[in-house]
């Protein structure tokens, strides 16, 4: 298994071979699955919030008198049937992250990557020729490597200049080889690397947990 090296033209210049063992894996597609729905539910802020009848002002009194009156009989005007009235069965906040195990997360990134790999859409690029970082260099590169859809960078450290120059490119973005996640590149139509940062992601994915379930 290998994949393409480019050049700053986008140019195919030699390729590089790939571990088999970690990155020639058959996709796993349900754990892949659980692992979006854990991520999703995590990214969930779970602010929504209604009053109840007993939290709404007003209403001290009763609205008028029980009998005789040729109307529906009323105790609040908090009820929830009046305007302004408390909600019935509102949302409140709440937490909906999951735990995620780390070796879930390590076979859904290792999954991710094999199938990008084997689809042909994950590509190196050498890092000397992004030195130093400029968004009209990176995005006349994009250009030429991707089809109009989005793109992820991953290097192999945190890097502000590369943050910077990606910052203007719509549907592109940088990350590091320690921070990007499976969703990352899995909503990624186009996966670029550098040599060292596909070295730290096999060493992120590892072998443990490859026959877990």
């Amino acid at each position: 298994m290998s994949v393409v090296v480019l050049n700053k033209d986008g140019s195919q210049v030699s390729s590089m071979d790939l571990p088999e063992k970690i990155f020639g894996v058959e996709p796993r597609e349900s754990v892949v699955h659980k692992y979006v729905v854990t991520y999703l539910a995590n990214q969930r802020q779970g602010n929504a919030s209604t009053k109840i009848r007993d939290e709404v002002s007003g209403g001290g009194i009763k609205p008028w008198r029980q009998k005789h009156t040729g109307r529906a009989r009323q105790g609040s005007r908090r009820a929830p049937q009046w305007r302004h009235g408390g909600v019935s069965f509102g949302p409140t906040p709440r937490k909906h992250g999951k735990d995620v195990p780390k070796s879930l997360r390590r076979l859904a990134l290792r999954s991710v990557l094999a199938a990008k790999i084997q689809g042909g859409q994950v590509a190196v690029v050498a890092r000397p020729v992004l030195d130093p970082p400029k968004t009209k260099t990176i995005a006349a590169l994009l250009r030429k490597v991707s089809s109009g859809g989005s793109v992820v960078f991953v290097v192999e450290g945190r890097d502000e200049g590369m943050t910077r120059a990606f910052r203007n490119i719509p549907g592109a973005r940088v990350s590091s080889a320690v921070d990007v996640s499976a969703y990352d590149i899995l909503r990624a139509s186009r996966v670029l690397v550098t040599a060292e940062a596909l070295e730290a992601l096999a060493k992120r994915c590892g072998t443990e947990g490859a026959n877990a379930a």
